[in-house]
């Protein structure tokens, strides 16, 4: 029984480790995979080395230690093998934040800022990711850590950590985002609809970035968020004494998404 699960395993990895395009990661990566959702409590190499069959220490640490240098190839399998098991026009493409709580300052990208999790304020790396869903099946497709302006704006900082020069610049989650988004559809990656909350949602720009793309998206706003009518239009104001107004201002009063949700006519639907 034991083998029948590894021989699926190695089977269904077979595309991941063809990207690898080395015959030594090819065959430690199904080993140590298989190590972190084998058997045994521990899940650190020596203890996962200990419990493979012909996998040696040295090897296992090195395949971990030396990571992937150009994970670009291993990316695309990922999204292909997403799209080929729940990608189509019934997918949801789903936004969101993971953070990771951490001690001290020096691990790349962490900060005191916004953790999802806990829902305050804590240090932690803020990574964005997405996730493509249809029915009950989740399959994450992208995270990228968010550099924090307090990294971005220390070069000995990044220097220290090795953080690559084109990864320097700061970025808003919503500009991460939506990179990501463009990296998946240029891989043919199917959904119908984008989905975030309101951390992502309460950004115009992220969301006239999805209608431009000619995507459907739901995302969640504030409720205090300010809103207008669909047939809101801007005018000049007319100024009755000094200069003449420059800006462009809504015809209409705004109103807090609160409020416009209590006033509207909600109808039940199954």
């Amino acid at each position: 029984m034991n083998r029948d699960w590894q021989v699926d395993l190695e089977r269904w990895l077979e595309p991941f480790v063809v990207a690898l395009r080395h015959k030594t990661r090819a065959r430690m990566c199904p080993a140590y995979i298989a190590g972190l959702i084998g058997v045994g409590d521990r899940k650190s190499v020596q203890p996962m080395a200990a419990r493979a069959a012909g996998v040696g220490y040295d090897q296992l640490h090195h395949f971990i230690a030396s990571g992937v240098r150009d994970a670009a190839p291993l990316e695309k399998v990922l999204l292909a093998e997403a799209d080929r098991q729940v990608g189509g026009n019934d997918a949801w493409l789903i936004v969101d934040d993971t953070a990771l709580p951490k001690k001290g300052r020096h691990s790349v990208g962490v900060a005191p800022q916004y953790a999802s999790a806990p829902g305050k304020n804590a240090n932690c790396q803020t990574l964005v990711s997405l996730t493509l869903a249809c029915g009950e099946v989740p399959v994450m497709v992208g995270l990228r850590l968010f550099l924090p302006e307090s990294w971005t704006c220390d070069a000995a900082r990044l220097d220290r950590a090795g953080v690559p020069e084109d990864h320097r610049a700061f970025r808003t989650k919503p500009e991460i985002a939506l990179a990501e988004i463009d990296r998946a559809r240029s891989a043919g990656l199917r959904f119908g609809c984008v989905l975030a909350d309101a951390g992502y949602g309460l950004s115009a720009p992220f969301r006239q970035a999805l209608t431009a793309r000619g995507l459907t998206w739901a995302v969640g706003i504030p409720f205090k968020q300010k809103v207008y009518p669909a047939d809101v239009a801007m005018i000049l104001p007319v100024a009755g004494r000094g200069r003449p107004r420059r800006r462009h201002i809504p015809d209409v009063t705004s109103i807090t998404a609160q409020a416009m949700l209590e006033a509207a006519t909600w109808r039940t639907v199954s």
